[in-house]
C-alpha cells in the first residue's frame, strides 16, 4: 500500500497551530539529529562526530544496537567484499575481542575461530549479542557521540515541527524537542520519515509497478520453509465447516505477481546455549494453549520430522537461531498491521509474537506430540542465562524484516540487484540474496496447507543509489533515510542486512555534513563529492569481483517459455543459482531427498495450434540424477523421455521432440522425482513452433 502527503499540505500553518500549544521542552541545537539507535544510527553519529559536528541519537527503547546487538549474530553479508567503512571497522572490533583469550568461557578460542573466522582475516562476523552492544557503547562513548534512550516519537501528536520543506525539531512523547539542521531516520520502521509526510510504501509491490518478476504474490515459487506432506486443516478433520485450526488463514492467496499489503514474517532471533551451567529451560508462557500448535503436532504426525529452526552456532557455545522449514519461529500472517500501527498497537503485536515463539520452543521440547528425538534436540539447547539479563534472557528486538519503504526519485528494485540497473550516485553496495521470507500461511482449494512468499534468488554485488535513501526535495529537503530507504519489497529483501545498514548509516550521515557545510538541501549534495569523500572513508562503492554468469533472458527466447515461477509445483523444492546457464531467475532441485513427493507441472498458453519442438532446461552437474523422467501429456496422448541430467544440454535446451499440439492450455510436461538417484534439476521448458 503507498502512501503519499496530502497535495496541498499546509506547512505554515502546522507550524503555527505548534506554536499556540504548550511549548515542548527545549533541547540544545544540533547538526544532526538522529532517530533510532539501531546499528544504522549509531554509525551514522560516529561519522558525524568524524566530521565535526555535533549529534544526539534517540532510541525509543532501552538499548542500543538494534538487531546488531539483539540477537543476530550470524551475520548476513552475501560478500564481506562489498562491506568497508565503519561497518567493516565495527566487525575488526568484534574481531579484537574474541583475540584475548579471556573472551573464551566455554571452548577453546583456536576451536571455534578454525569453523568460523578464515585465516589472517581480522574480522568476526560471528558474535554473542552482549559483546555486540559493549562495542557499541565503547565505540560511541570514544566518539563523544551523545545517545538518549527511552525517549521515542510522539507519532499521535504529529511528531515533528515543520518549517515549509524541512524539519526543524522532533518530538517525543515525554514532550521535549530535538532541535536540528539535518536529520536521520534509522529507526527500522521509518517512523520519522512517515512524520514529515515523506510518501512510503507497505506491502509487496505488483510485479507490474516497475517490471519485476520477483514481487507481489509468491505461491509457486515460494518452495522452501514449506510442508512435504499434506497436514490437514479442518479442527476437526475432514471437515471443512470446523472451521481452521490456528496459524492457518483461509485461501485462496490471490494471482502471482499480484500486489498486496503484506509484510515477510518477524520473528525473535534467539541467543541458545548447549553449555549446561549457562541454559535455562525453555520458559513455558502465561496462558500457553496447546490448541495453538495444533498444525505443529499434525505435521509432525504426518511425518515431517525435521529439526524446525537454524542454530547457528556463535562464541561460547551460543546460537543466533533462525526460521527453518515448515512451522518455525516465523509467526507468519501476525505482523501486517505493525509497520503503521500506534505504539500500543505494535506492544501488543511484539507481545503475541513473544507468546507464540516462546510456546513454540516450549511445545518442541516438551509437548508429548512432538517426536522424542525432536525434543531431545530442543531439550539440548536452552536460553543463554548471562544473555539479555534485563529482559528475562528473552531479546529485546524483534526483528522487524521490513515495514515501511520510503518512495523517492529512485526506487531500488529487481533490476538493480541483477545488474540490469546500474545506480550512478552510489552510497554503498548489496550483495546478500534477494531475500523474503514467508508472508502467510494459508489452506489451497484442495484442503491443503501452503506457506507463501518465500523468494531466495541470487545477485553479484551492485550500486545502491544515494537518490534511494534521501526523499523527494519537494517532501522533505534535510530528512536522510539509510534503514527504510527507497526499494521494492523484493530488492529490499537483499538491501535489509545489518552490515548494509551500517554502510548506509555512514554515507547518510557524510552527506548531512556536507549539506549542512554548503547550507544546502540534502538533495543538492553532489554525488561526485560525496563519493570522494566516502571513498576516502573506506566505503567500497565499485565491485571489481566476480559477478555471476549472465543467464537466460525468458523474454528473448524464442517460442513460449514456461519459466519456475509459472510451474505448478508439488513438494519442498530448493532455489539455486549456483552453476550458471539457467533460464531467468534461478533454477530448482529437489536437494535429492523426499523422493516421489515432488513434481513439476509445466503449462505452456500456446497461441496457435501446430507443430512445436519442446525443450527441457536444466543446469548439468556430477551430482545429477542420470534417468529423470519428463512426461510430455498432450490430447493426442503421452510420452515420457528419461534425461540424463549429468550431461552438458545443448545451449538451446534439451530436446524431448516435436509435437503436434493444440491451442490453449491443454498440453503440460511433468516432471517427477519418484526413482530417481542424484538431484533432479528443473528450470524451464521451451516450445518453438515449427514451420510447416
Amino acid at each position: 500500500m503507498r502512501h503519499r502527503p496530502p497535495a496541498s499540505r499546509a506547512r505554515p500553518a502546522l507550524v503555527l497551530a505548534l506554536a499556540a500549544a504548550p511549548l515542548a521542552a527545549a533541547e540544545p541545537h544540533r547538526d544532526i539529529v538522529i532517530y533510532g539507535g539501531t546499528s544504522a544510527g549509531l554509525v551514522a553519529a560516529i561519522q558525524a562526530r568524524t566530521m565535526g559536528k555535533s549529534v544526539v541519537v534517540i532510541e525509543p527503547g532501552r538499548h542500543i544496537g538494534g538487531l546488531t546487538a539483539g540477537g543476530l549474530g550470524a551475520t548476513d553479508i552475501g560478500n564481506k567484499a562489498a562491506i568497508g567503512g565503519l561497518a567493516r571497522e565495527f566487525y575488526r572490533r568484534i574481531g579484537r575481542h574474541y583475540a584475548d583469550p579471556a573472551a573464551w568461557r566455554q571452548e577453546r578460542m583456536e576451536d571455534y575461530q578454525s569453523r568460523r573466522k578464515a585465516p589472517g582475516e581480522e574480522e568476526m562476523w560471528t558474535f554473542e549479542p552482549h559483546v555486540a552492544a559493549e562495542v557499541f557503547r565503547a565505540w560511541v562513548a570514544e566518539h563523544g557521540v551523545e545517545v538518549i534512550t527511552g525517549e521515542r516519537l510522539d507519532r499521535a501528536g504529529g511528531g515533528v515541527r515543520l518549517t515549509g520543506h524541512r524539519i526543524a525539531a522532533l518530538r517525543t512523547v515525554s514532550g521535549k524537542e530535538y532541535p536540528g539542521t539535518v536529520f536521520i531516520d534509522a529507526g527500522y520502521e521509518g517512523d520519522l520519515m512517515a512524520a514529515a509526510g515523506v510518501s512510503y510504501h507497505v506491502g509487496r509491490e505488483a510485479n507490474a509497478v516497475y517490471g519485476e518478476t520477483l514481487n507481489g504474490i509468491q505461491v509457486a515459487r515460494a518452495t522452501k520453509h514449506q510442508f512435504t506432506h499434506d497436514v490437514d486443516p479442518y479442527v476437526v478433520p475432514g471437515d471443512p465447516t470446523s472451521g481452521l485450526v490456528p496459524l492457518v488463514e483461509p485461501g485462496p492467496d490471490g494471482v502471482d505477481g499480484a500486489g498486496d499489503a503484506r509484510v515477510q514474517a518477524y520473528c525473535f532471533r534467539m541467543c541458545t546455549t548447549d553449555a549446561p551451567a549457562n541454559r535455562r529451560p525453555w520458559p513455558k508462557p502465561a496462558g500457553y494453549d496447546e490448541k495453538t500448535y495444533e498444525l505443529l503436532f499434525r505435521n509432525f504426525e504426518a511425518g515431517d520430522n525435521r529439526v524446525p529452526w537454524n542454530p547457528v552456532f556463535m562464541p561460547n557455545r551460543k546460537t543466533d537461531t533462525n526460521n527453518n522449514y515448515a512451522i518455525s519461529t516465523d509467526y507468519l500472517g501476525a505482523n501486517h498491521a505493525y509497520p503503521t500501527a500506534d505504539d500500543a498497537t505494535r506492544e501488543r503485536i511484539i507481545a503475541a509474537h513473544r507468546d507464540y515463539q516462546q510456546g513454540l520452543m516450549w511445545s518442541l521440547a516438551n509437548h508429548p506430540r512432538v517426536p522424542a528425538e525432536v525434543r531431545a534436540h530442543f531439550q539440548r539447547l536452552g536460553l543463554a542465562q548471562d544473555e539479555f539479563t534485563d529482559t528475562d534472557n528473552w531479546p529485546w528486538q524483534i526483528y522487524v524484516r521490513e515495514a515501511r519503504r520510503m518512495v523517492s526519485e529512485h526506487v531500488m528494485t529487481q533490476h538493480h540487484c541483477q545488474g540490469r540497473i546500474m545506480a550512478d550516485d552510489p552510497v554503498g553496495l548489496g550483495a546478500y540474496n534477494m531475500d523474503s521470507h514467508n508472508v502467510r500461511r494459508s489452506v489451497t482449494a484442495e484442503g491443503k496447507v501452503r506457506n507463501e512468499g518465500d523468494i531466495q534468488v541470487g545477485v553479484s554485488p551492485y550500486r545502491i543509489a544515494y537518490r534511494s535513501i534521501r526523499p523527494r526535495k519537494e517532501e522533505c529537503e534535510n530528512l536522510l533515510v539509510p534503514v527504510c530507504l527507497a526499494a521494492s519489497h523484493i530488492a529490499y529483501g537483499s538491501i535489509r542486512m545489518e552490515p548494509v545498514f551500517m554502510v548506509l548509516g555512514q554515507s547518510a550521515a557524510t552527506a548531512a555534513a556536507l549539506a549542512i557545510e554548503a547550507r544546502s538541501a540534502v538533495q543538492d549534495v553532489p554525488s561526485a563529492a560525496l563519493a570522494e569523500r566516502l571513498r576516502a572513508d573506506g566505503q567500497v562503492l565499485d565491485w571489481t569481483g566476480a559477478v555471476r554468469k549472465p543467464q537466460l533472458d525468458p523474454a528473448a527466447m524464442p517460442g513460449i517459455v514456461v519459466d519456475n515461477p509459472a510451474a505448478i509445483l508439488a513438494g519442498d523444492w530448493s532455489t539455486s543459482h549456483s552453476i550458471g546457464g539457467y533460464v531467468g531467475d534461478d533454477y530448482l532441485h529437489d536437494g535429492d531427498e523426499g523422493k516421489g513427493t515432488k513434481q513439476a507441472r509445466y503449462t505452456p498458453t500456446l497461441p496457435r495450434a501446430g507443430r512445436y519442438e519442446i525443450r527441457f532446461h536444466y543446469t548439468p552437474g556430477s551430482n545429477r540424477s542420470r534417468a529423470v523422467p519428463v512426461r510430455v501429456e498432450a490430447p493426442s496422448g503421452k510420452i515420457t523421455v528419461t534425461v540424463d541430467e549429468r550431461a552438458k544440454p545443448a545451449a538451446t535446451g534439451h530436446v524431448l521432440g516435436t509435437f503436434t499440439l493444440p491451442a490453449g492450455t491443454a498440453t503440460s510436461v511433468f516432471v517427477d522425482t519418484a526413482a530417481t538417484t542424484g538431484h533432479v534439476v528443473i528450470d524451464a521448458v521451451q516450445f518453438v513452433p515449427v514451420p510447416e
